[in-house]
């Protein structure tokens, strides 16, 4: 079967992480996804470590399945170029510090040119407000949003996630509001400029701790590995390593300490009840982890399973993906890059009618790396392209940096 973008032409004129984890998901599900990149330098995150020999694995983590172009946007030609690219495209995304795109592209003009395009842009604080124009940030989106006051615990808190999350997020919120704008289109006829920021995107996550203070004023403090209403509900250390376990039920609990051993916990007073449990959290836990410290986190877990208890071990990355299940998956993909090295990818989380979502080819290992077969695609011709490389409007290969 067809993949379920297969015919839909990206113009994806992000860089750094929000923007290109957005356009890798929809490339993923089969659109054409040609990445426009600086001439010279391309996508900055190309000189982010880790590298391995002399590509970014922070830009091939999220630039999978892709096609790029280099071109020179101060010029009038690099300009023509980027408006045919339009004129042939479905969906356009950027991410541009605030008021940068506008110097380049009218939104409202390329909305009356072409009234089927979808516009997607991200930006960091959204398109209003007093920081509307402010350049934005993963890391200044966590704790601006109250994620960082939520996380860690004791004096490691504020603590930021391990991960550029608030980009991650912003990325995919923006896939979601793109498949929404074409769906949306297929029924009117019309596309639509959606925008999400990074602020936006952290804010919607936080969830019932939001709903909490704006119903009933009270602010969230941190809980560490612990969940912050429900417990037993986190990390437990056992004889050897530690475990998750989640209750989320009186019939759960009772259950667990069955499994546990020591059925006669669940019936104690001052744990008959969630809330109880709650106020006891840290006796609870205790109780918890001297009956676990006598067998190791192998054993644990399956008792635990069995119980019918959601239980599962704490991975580093290196045991992430000897995990069966995790290789069961197929997560990741080997694919060839342009030099013919092998290359491993994590494929998107996506399947269709039972078949994983493939890589379809690696991400773009030099800059403009498919710049003359895409200039060809629009019409131009070999002589065309050469006349432009001369000019330095475009690039064909380039090594960052």
């Amino acid at each position: 079967m067809k993949p379920l973008l297969d015919g839909v032409r990206v113009l994806d004129l992000t860089r750094a992480l929000a923007g290109p984890l957005c356009t890798a998901l929809l490339a993923d599900l089969g659109a054409d996804v040609v990445k426009v990149e600086s001439i010279g330098g391309g996508d900055p995150a190309r000189n982010w470590p880790p590298f391995d020999e002399d590509t970014s694995l922070y830009f091939a983590a999220v630039n999978r399945g892709k096609r790029s172009l280099a071109l020179d946007l101060r010029t009038d030609e690099g300009l023509a170029l980027l408006h045919r690219l339009i004129a042939r495209s479905d969906v356009v995304v950027e991410n541009f510090r605030p008021g940068v795109f506008e110097t380049i592209v009218d939104p409202a003009e390329l909305r009356e040119r072409h009234p089927e395009l979808i516009l997607m842009s991200i930006s960091g604080y959204g398109p209003v407000g007093p920081e509307r124009t402010t350049p934005g940030l993963d890391q200044i989106a966590q704790g601006m949003s109250g994620l960082m006051s939520l996380t860690g615990a004791g004096e490691q808190t504020p603590m930021r996630m391990g991960v550029p999350i608030v980009d991650a997020l912003a990325g995919i919120y923006a896939a979601l509001g793109i498949a929404a704008g074409l769906a949306s289109r297929r029924a009117n006829g019309s596309g639509q400029h959606v925008q999400t920021s990074l602020l936006e995107a952290a804010i919607s996550v936080t969830v019932f701790q939001a709903q909490r203070f704006l119903s009933l004023g009270e602010v969230a403090e941190p809980t560490g590995n612990d969940h912050p209403t429900i417990t037993p509900y986190g990390m437990f250390r056992t004889a050897d390593a530690p475990i998750n376990i989640a209750v989320g039920s009186e019939a759960g609990w009772a259950n667990l300490c069955e499994a546990l051993g020591e059925p006669e916990l669940a019936r104690r007073p001052q744990y008959l009840t969630s809330r109880n449990r709650l106020r006891l959290r840290e006796d609870v836990n205790q109780d918890i982890e001297r009956l676990l410290s006598g067998r190791g986190a192998a054993e644990w877990i399956p008792l635990i399973r069995a119980a019918g208890v959601p239980c599962g071990p704490i991975h580093t990355m290196d045991q992430v993906f000897a995990d069966p299940q995790v290789r069961a998956l197929g997560m990741v993909q080997t694919v060839v890059d342009g030099d013919g090295k092998p290359v491993p990818l994590t494929r998107g989380p996506f399947w269709v009618d039972g078949t994983a979502t493939p890589v379809k080819h690696a991400p773009p290992r030099t800059v403009g790396q498919n710049t003359e077969e895409i200039l060809l695609e629009i019409g131009l011709t070999p002589e065309d392209v050469a006349g432009l490389r001369a000019g330095r409007v475009v690039g064909c290969g380039e090594v960052a940096g």
